[in-house]
């Protein structure tokens, strides 16, 4: 079953009342509306990359600690599975936490993916194969917004200030710029002139 971003902000809205905490909800709009812009200019389905950043994080709204890496990757995957949607729209659950295919390429406060998690196979697996075009938007997104956009520079200093430094900072900081330049490259100009980004 397909999703559009109108129903994806819909989703989003009806959580405000449940959550303790807005600020997912907030950053997801974030996400998909410059995700969106990002598409629209590589002449792409904006409303599909839209959609796709609204419903990243759809996972925090069971709002709850849990150890382990992938909770609200698995949970938001799960719960969209269960909502019908296909696929394209589960995954990115799981997908926009992870850069270069790489389960270690992830920024959090481990020094290490937790290999006893029971999803870690799983994910492992899942995000192995070479991500869409769209996969891509919204992993370069997600490390450009909190609740606004802003570069990857201040995002990165966000990330630090909030999780810290651990063994594979060095590797994701290096993958995030390289991701950048992906769409400077695809764009055939730098990502930040893009009208009306900010």
């Amino acid at each position: 079953m397909k999703l559009t971003s109108k129903e994806a902000i819909q989703m989003l809205e009806q959580e405000r009342d449940k959550t303790s905490n807005e600020r997912w909800i907030n950053h997801s709009i974030c996400v998909g509306n410059v995700a969106g812009k990002i598409a629209k200019a590589l002449d792409l389905d904006e409303d599909f990359a839209k959609t796709l950043g609204y419903i990243h994080d759809i996972g925090k709204r069971y709002d709850y600690i849990e150890n382990g890496v992938f909770p609200h990757a698995m949970k938001g995957y799960d719960y969209i599975k269960l909502l019908g949607y296909d696929e394209s729209y589960a995954g990115i659950c799981i997908k926009h936490s992870f850069l270069n295919n790489d389960i270690d390429c992830i920024s959090n406060d481990r020094d290490e993916t937790d290999r006893t998690n029971p999803h870690f196979e799983f994910v492992k697996n899942y995000i192995k194969n070479e991500y869409t075009i769209y996969e891509k938007i919204i992993n370069l997104c997600d490390l450009m917004c909190t609740t606004k956009v802003l570069t990857i520079d201040k995002r990165g200093m966000d990330l630090l200030l909030r999780h810290g430094v651990y063994a594979k900072t060095h590797y994701h900081i290096k993958e995030t710029y390289r991701l950048k330049e992906y769409f400077d490259d695809l764009l055939g100009y730098n990502l930040y002139d893009l009208n009306r980004l900010y």
